[in-house]
């Protein structure tokens, strides 16, 4: 087996490339050049760099030379325009596909990450499976969806997809500002009591490897979270707890929710410069819950995802304070 994966720059992507490496597996990774690459640290002298990206077509193809596998983890999660997610979760993915079409003799499997945006919003006691018809409220959503749609529709190799709901842990720069904020004493509290499942990054990149290889994920799509359900405000009373500091409450009245989300938008576009905060995020900010069910992936392929809030948090934190981010 030899793993060629996308992404590997990126918060989930150094994740899968960690526990790769970690046992054995031979990796050639996908980077731009040049690419960000701070999160790859150790493993740039141990992993083979392919030069090429996803949006460039002509990369790909020669990046597969000798390749069996792909992990297909690049996307876009923040963009500064609504057309970018398009361009690379969908397009992108279908880059991917022609590719791993062209080299159809010798790749034997894609495994696609996506994500619980595709399914829509869900609250604890009607999660989203597998087989809920899907309802993307974002264009982040819609652009993972068509990415689905690429894979389903068109890949000729055996493909696996899994969707994780909000991912966090160490690196991860989406949940550190309410890291920061309790940090800093303060405790965030959402009027909303928006319902979350969550993954902790170490145990979807282990569910990534289960899925490898295996046949019985041929074809299917899985949820990976944890069955743990938390909101906002009870994720940053947990943060404060494994902080173990004083915190001064204070309020986020759902009002605030579009200003700010507006704001950010008309920054991005001023600057340039993507933030997951903006008029596609209110979208998904205002939904009543973003909860699914993972009972497939532990009924079928026997696999859990097993580290709660309670260790999962303060794992990140250590992590956070260890690179100075906190």
């Amino acid at each position: 087996m030899k793993v060629l994966l996308t992404g590997a720059s990126g918060f989930v992507g150094s994740h899968i490339l960690d526990l790769l490496l970690d046992q054995g597996v031979a990796t050639a990774i996908l980077l731009r050049n040049p690419s960000r690459r701070a999160l790859l640290g150790k493993h740039l002298p141990e992993a083979e760099i392919r030069t090429g990206s996803i949006t460039v077509p002509g990369s790909l193809v020669p990046a597969l030379d000798g390749i069996t596998h792909v992990i297909h983890c690049a996307g876009c999660t923040k963009a500064s325009r609504p057309a970018e997610y398009r361009e690379i979760n969908q397009t992108g993915t279908a880059n991917v596909v022609n590719a791993v079409n062209a080299r159809s003799s010798a790749v034997q499997q894609l495994v696609h990450i996506s994500s619980l945006a595709v399914s829509g919003p869900a609250l604890p006691d009607q999660p989203s499976r597998e087989d809920t018809i899907p309802n993307p409220v974002s264009e982040y959503g819609r652009s993972k969806l068509g990415g689905e749609l690429e894979v389903l529709n068109r890949c000729q190799v055996p493909f696996t997809i899994l969707r994780p709901p909000a991912v966090y842990g160490p690196r991860d720069t989406s949940f550190l500002p309410m890291f920061k904020a309790v940090s800093w004493h303060v405790l965030p509290r959402p009027s909303n009591r928006q319902a979350l499942s969550l993954v902790f990054v170490r145990d979807l990149a282990a569910a990534v490897l289960m899925c490898l290889g295996d046949s019985k994920a041929d074809g299917k799509i899985y949820f990976v979270a944890s069955r743990e359900v938390v909101t906002s405000r009870r994720l940053a009373e947990l943060i404060a707890q494994a902080m173990n500091v004083w915190t001064v409450s204070m309020p986020l009245p759902a009002v605030l929710l579009w200003p700010i989300c507006l704001l950010q938008e008309l920054i991005s576009r001023t600057t340039g410069r993507a933030s997951l905060l903006n008029l596609q995020k209110y979208a998904e900010l205002r939904a009543p819950g973003w909860v699914c069910d993972p009972s497939r992936l532990e009924t079928e392929l026997g696999y859990a995802c097993r580290t709660t809030l309670a260790l999962g948090v303060p794992q990140t934190i250590q992590w956070y304070r260890q690179e100075h981010w906190l």
